[in-house]
């Protein structure tokens, strides 16, 4: 305990005198989640609308019965006034519009035309109002039929959390597990640098042990860990209007363990690493890997079948989801999946560390001068 209290004070104090720890610690992580943030959830709480126009040259009462009809679907914003096919199509091609809706020429017509653009003929907008004119035309038909609707579908959403849950929520939760991973990967760097000046030889020739030099390292780091999800946490509430319902408990055991094992992760790599640029290049591949397979910016069930056994493997998805559950949907320590995640973590970790340590005292000291 005295050498692991010894060696911890030593990286406390080398870490607060170095600028670049502050900024790649606490300062680099801000920046990338307010970026993000405002990337991903600008409009997140806006209504969904699409802007239309309305093509409407030879008005008739096909047409103007259509018009009346079309007006009352909430989600679409009409130009007010109708305008010709070829300035419909200009607007289309222009993006100034979502869509442009072509009505029955004549009363005997039944084509009802939609223009889209063709670079945003797979988007989300384009899907949506193609689907909703697809309800309206079969609708239309039933009416012409004389069929009275028998069946109807109603819409009702729920959550494990509290009514006022909303995608900042689900994007800060990820970008602070994000933060606290990428602290972990990239920081034991100094450790490279320490072992290519000889530092960690020396050391080695002393009763220190590496294992607690290590982890003394870590330990530090998740103190840094604490202060990223304190000040990111008062940003995303405050700042973006996040709603968080923490179970302290549950979220003091995934945050704990998640620091931890990303630190292993970062001591890990130190020990095999010659360079810091081999030690950032490993860093940086794998925290891209995880940044976009680990449901920090969306669900893993929106990706394709063949990647979520992938993310599956991830620490970061555990990571994510735990910080997930015990900070937006308030789970306690009683849920199976949580301790799931608990245990993949702590698997993870627990490997890396032991690897780490294993090479730090076999090959990668050796080697050094």
């Amino acid at each position: 305990m005295n050498q692991f209290k010894q060696m911890f004070l030593a990286q406390l104090k080398i870490t607060l005198r170095e600028k670049q720890a502050w900024f790649w610690g606490i300062f680099f992580p801000v920046i990338l989640m307010v970026i993000f943030m405002v990337i991903f959830s600008g409009s997140s709480e806006e209504d969904f609308k699409a802007e239309v126009a309305i093509v409407n040259e030879n008005p008739n009462a096909t047409s103007e019965m259509m018009l009346s009809q079309l007006e009352a679907i909430p989600v679409l914003e009409m130009e007010e006034e109708s305008v010709s096919r070829e300035e419909a199509e200009e607007l289309v091609k222009e993006q100034e519009i979502s869509a442009a809706i072509v009505l029955p020429e004549s009363e005997e017509a039944t084509d009802i035309l939609l223009i889209v653009n063709k670079e945003d003929e797979q988007g989300t907008t384009t899907q949506a109002v193609s689907g909703i004119l697809n309800n309206f035309v079969q609708q239309t038909n039933l009416y012409a039929a004389g069929a009275t609707p028998v069946y109807s579908l109603d819409f009702e959403s729920i959550s494990a959390g509290s009514d006022d849950l909303d995608y900042q929520d689900f994007l800060l939760t990820g970008m602070i597990a994000l933060a606290i991973a990428q602290g972990g990967l990239f920081g034991m760097v100094d450790l490279v640098e320490m072992r290519r000046k000889g530092l960690l030889k020396r050391l080695r020739m002393t009763p220190a042990k590496m294992g607690i030099f290590g982890f003394s390292d870590m330990v530090m780091r998740v103190i840094f860990s604490v202060v990223q999800i304190l000040l990111l946490s008062l940003i995303g509430v405050f700042v973006f209007g996040a709603n968080l319902h923490i179970n302290f408990l549950s979220l003091t055991i995934i945050f704990l363990i998640g620091a931890l094992s990303f630190n292993a992760l970062g001591y890990f790599f130190s020990s095999f690493s010659k360079t810091t640029e081999a030690y950032m290049g490993m860093a940086n591949i794998v925290s891209f890997v995880m940044m976009f397979l680990s449901g920090v910016f969306f669900p893993i069930e929106q990706m394709p079948d063949w990647l979520q056994p992938i993310s599956q493997v991830l620490p970061l998805t555990y990571f994510v989801e735990g910080l997930r559950d015990s900070m937006v949907y308030a789970t306690g320590i009683v849920s199976g999946p949580l301790w799931i995640g608990v245990g993949v973590l702590v698997a993870w970790g627990a490997v890396s560390y032991l690897l780490g340590s294993w090479l730090y005292k076999t090959k990668s000291i050796v080697s050094t001068r």
